[in-house]
């Protein structure tokens, strides 16, 4: 099925067929008990929700079942045709691994559209990098030091201290759970150090302060070593402090307040200017997805993508435990084989790293997703993968590195939402474009988050949350080629100072999560 055409307003839509070798098809509007949505003589023997799937014919046990045109599972149990397929007779099954890395390269560089440069609002740094917010953070090195930030931001927002500035857009608090009691030269260290310094030199930070207690294993003086400015630029704004050396929590607290307070008219003074669009880079992200994600939000977040990419700007997909399945995808269109060689070794370590957990990858989806509609991992993966439209893979990074190149690419993180958002910001985002199917109450500093919702109703229910819908694909007749330009407008009027929903809850200040790797000591 077509959904870049237009097609009218419709009251009531019939089943969806995605691609014509599917053997089920999506109700939009759900079935209830004795209809016989697809006419085939088989009434319903109970309700269906929105977003769920029937067969479109008879399925033997063991027999793939096919959506978008690929498998998402095998019945587990004979189904006839007409009846609901969902976990109670579909199940997982091994996908295909032999990866044809960049068999596809040309065809999706032919599909990167050819648009004229665009601009927006933003914050030119001294190091040459480009903002489009003037934060302040606080960042503890340790949860020893959490408190203390959190009661300095607390103080400094009671006593209006960024109410006569209005180039600052206040204070993003940075806290965490480790710090201490772990290996100085593991992968968790590594990917803490690497998460803290992301956030604290970011492009949307003008000022960062450093608090730890003093004796934990994360010690400032070991973080400066990455200092990698040659020019110096964001040293007189790096300061650091420990509740050790300052006296105590008390003291730490209003040290924290006074430093804030001197260096705040400096911060004020950077005005936005003309950006060209090519310098941002844009998180893509789902999360409370549901049957309609992968057919409306996603795959118009993917038509956005592309968009971007046209711009020479970059966009930035994740979440590898969600792309299981359907990697085959992304290699194919991959700009070379080293590329594609660094996704499969992600791949592969998220086999081992589940298996030595005793988990499976297909645990998800999330008991939310199944009942919107969404059955296995495959099912899932080949959806949230249609957010990363159809250029080419440029480039492939681990998580929270610094994302370099341009065009689309991907970044190692789980699927957990504050997990793979602290990771995307840490490589250079500046913001996050979230669909969501169920609906979700995340935000995102100091980079924002655009929220998209896959149906109307989920627009409607939580308007408070929701910046974008994308049901209006479905229920208006509204073309992917025009949400996803709708995208694209949304993105620099954020850019550009505009507040998201998430912002104007106060959001953000909770879901800077690090991934969390290793032994605690």
């Amino acid at each position: 099925m077509n959904l870049r055409k237009g097609c009218g307003r419709m009251s009531k839509r019939p089943p969806i067929v995605l691609n014509p070798m599917d053997t089920i098809a999506v109700l939009p509007h759900g079935a209830k008990k004795g209809e016989d949505p697809l006419e085939l003589g088989a009434p319903l023997e109970s309700n269906i929700m929105p977003g769920h799937k029937i067969a479109r014919k008879a399925h033997e046990q063991g027999e793939a079942i096919i959506k978008f045109g690929q498998i998402i599972g095998r019945a587990t149990q004979p189904i006839g045709a007409g009846e609901h397929v969902h976990s109670h007779n579909c199940a997982f099954s091994d996908h295909g691994q032999n990866y044809e890395i960049g068999c596809d390269y040309e065809a999706a560089k032919a599909a990167v559209p050819n648009l004229e440069a665009r601009t927006f609002m933003g914050y030119k740094r001294a190091n040459g990098t480009i903002g489009t917010r003037n934060y302040v953070a606080l960042c503890s090195t340790v949860n020893c030091s959490s408190t203390v930030v959190h009661r300095a931001a607390q103080e400094l927002q009671i006593e209006g201290a960024f109410d006569a500035y209005e180039n600052v857009d206040g204070v993003a608090i940075f806290t965490h759970e480790s710090g201490c009691g772990m290996n100085n030269k593991g992968l968790g260290f590594e990917i803490l150090d690497k998460v803290l310094w992301g956030h604290a030199t970011h492009p949307n930070v003008g000022m960062a302060l450093f608090i730890g207690l003093g004796c934990e294993v994360m010690q400032i003086s070991k973080m400066r070593e990455n200092f990698d400015d040659p020019n110096q630029s964001l040293m007189d704004r790096f300061i650091s402090m420990t509740i050790q050396e300052e006296g105590g929590t008390r003291k730490t607290i209003d040290a924290v307040k006074a430093k804030v307070r001197e260096l705040l008219p400096e911060l004020n003074k950077a005005k936005r200017e003309e950006c060209p669009a090519s310098e941002l880079k844009i998180a893509l992200q789902c999360g409370a997805s549901d049957g309609f994600s992968g057919i409306t939000a996603n795959p118009a977040l993917g038509v956005a993508s592309d968009m971007l990419v046209g711009l020479g700007a970059t966009s930035i997909l994740s979440e590898t435990s969600e792309i299981y399945g359907a990697e085959q995808l992304l290699l194919r269109r991959a700009v070379s084989k080293e590329v594609g060689d660094k996704l499969v070794s992600q791949i592969h370590w998220w086999e081992d790293y589940v298996e030595m957990h005793k988990g499976s990858l297909d645990n998800n989806p999330s008991p939310g997703n199944k009942a919107g509609g969404l059955t296995t991992i495959l099912e899932k993966s080949l959806g949230a993968t249609a957010k990363s439209g159809s250029a080419p893979l440029t480039a492939v990074y681990d998580y929270a590195e610094r994302v370099t190149e341009h065009g689309f690419v991907f970044m190692d993180t789980p699927g957990y939402d504050p997990v793979c958002g602290t990771g995307q910001i840490a490589g250079g985002a500046h913001m996050i474009i979230f669909t969501t199917g169920r609906g979700s109450a995340y935000g995102s500093k100091p980079a924002p988050t655009i929220k998209v919702a896959s149906n109307d109703h989920l627009f409607a229910s939580m308007p408070d949350d929701m910046d974008i819908n994308c049901g209006d694909i479905l229920s208006e007749g509204v073309t992917l080629e025009q949400k996803g330009a709708e995208i694209v407008e949304e993105i620099l009027k954020v850019a550009s100072g505009a507040p998201t929903k998430s912002e104007a809850l106060g959001l953000g200040d909770n879901e800077f999560i690090p991934w969390h790797i290793g032994a605690v000591m």
